[in-house]
């Protein structure tokens, strides 16, 4: 599987983290017009704020979505206005699916010292290899820089920095965190941007053959940014859930390709119908009580590369997306 990862014989696959790099130089040398802060934080380490202390923007959440993707995606706003009140989105696409949004924008890495709490994604994640998920895959990166970044409000303690570093066999100086919060304009855009990582997920989850999965796009409404971080989650969640679009392509029978996209949209889940606020809510704050299945884009158009059919599930749900955006008829 891992050779069709990457589309290259072993030995040859590519280091996200080095693909990275280029798109982690941009972002702290383009601090001042990003407005974002840059500074030395525990061991040596980079640390970049895109929303604490920094007011950040759009432009540093689309380099942030893009590293997070470990240098194999882009992303793009532009208008659609098949929604009413939402007309922007945010747009993904990813050279290599499975590695980029998997192996490196999946936020897979549980790090917790003491009241700080955060999952980690982006490449560095591929140099720990610390998950099931890589062993699955096959893959280890290699690279003397890594880049993690965290949905958090406040500057990670030395315990985490020493973890990362030492998992990643790098020097802590090498090493840059990304801090997004979700109440910013960067950590908003950055988590929506997560669309089709969402849908590689529900794919990974459903078992189906990641190898057959060829190529992929997607997009999702950019939700006003919340007043807290709570509400944030909720918004972003539901960006993706009620208003999220993917398209995939993928190999094999049409029958197998027909039940991927039967299964992959949000509305098959138990928990779905409500803002993701309040579900969050009824099950007290237990994220891991949610049906898995509700974390998935709200339509999916699921391609065979063989037939040239497209098979087609889901449909957005622009009223709950008014709910949970605030929306109030005004």
């Amino acid at each position: 599987m891992t050779e069709h990862l990457t589309n290259q014989k072993p030995g040859h696959w590519p280091s996200i983290n080095a693909a990275a790099a280029p798109l982690v130089e941009r972002l702290v040398g383009g601090a001042a017009s990003l407005r974002i802060g840059v500074e030395k934080g525990p061991k040596g380490c980079t640390v970049v704020d895109c929303g604490i202390g920094h007011p950040g923007g759009l432009e540093a959440g689309l380099l942030v979505t893009e590293i997070c993707m470990g240098g194999l995606g882009s992303a793009t706003l532009q208008p659609v206005w098949s929604f009413a009140r939402w007309p922007w989105t945010i747009n993904i696409h990813s050279s290599n699916p499975v590695l980029s949004c998997l192996g490196s924008q999946y936020a897979g890495w549980n790090l917790t010292f003491g009241d700080f709490s955060s999952l980690g994604s982006g490449p560095a994640r591929a140099l720990a290899g610390r998950e099931d998920l890589f062993q699955e895959f096959g893959y280890q990166d290699k690279a003397d820089t890594a880049c993690l970044v965290l949905e958090v409000d406040k500057t990670p303690p030395q315990e985490l920095v020493e973890k990362v570093s030492a998992d990643c066999s790098i020097s802590a100086q090498n090493l840059t965190l990304v801090l997004t919060p979700t109440t910013s304009l960067a950590g908003n855009l950055q988590v929506v941007g997560r669309v089709l990582e969402v849908a590689m997920h529900k794919i990974h989850e459903l078992h189906f053959p990641l190898e057959r999965i060829i190529d992929g796009m997607a997009s999702a409404p950019v939700p006003p940014v919340a007043g807290n971080f709570l509400a944030g989650m909720g918004r972003t969640n539901d960006a993706i859930i009620y208003g999220g679009t993917a398209h995939l392509f993928v190999s094999g029978p049409d029958d197998d390709v027909q039940q991927l996209a039967n299964d992959l949209p949000s509305s098959n889940s138990r928990d779905y119908g409500k803002p993701f606020e309040k579900t969050f809510k009824a099950v007290k704050g237990d994220f891991y009580a949610i049906d898995g299945s509700l974390f998935s884009p709200a339509r999916v158009i699921v391609t065979a590369m063989e037939s040239g059919r497209s098979f087609h599930a889901g449909e957005i749900n622009e009223d709950l997306l008014n709910t949970s955006f605030g929306y109030d008829g005004t």
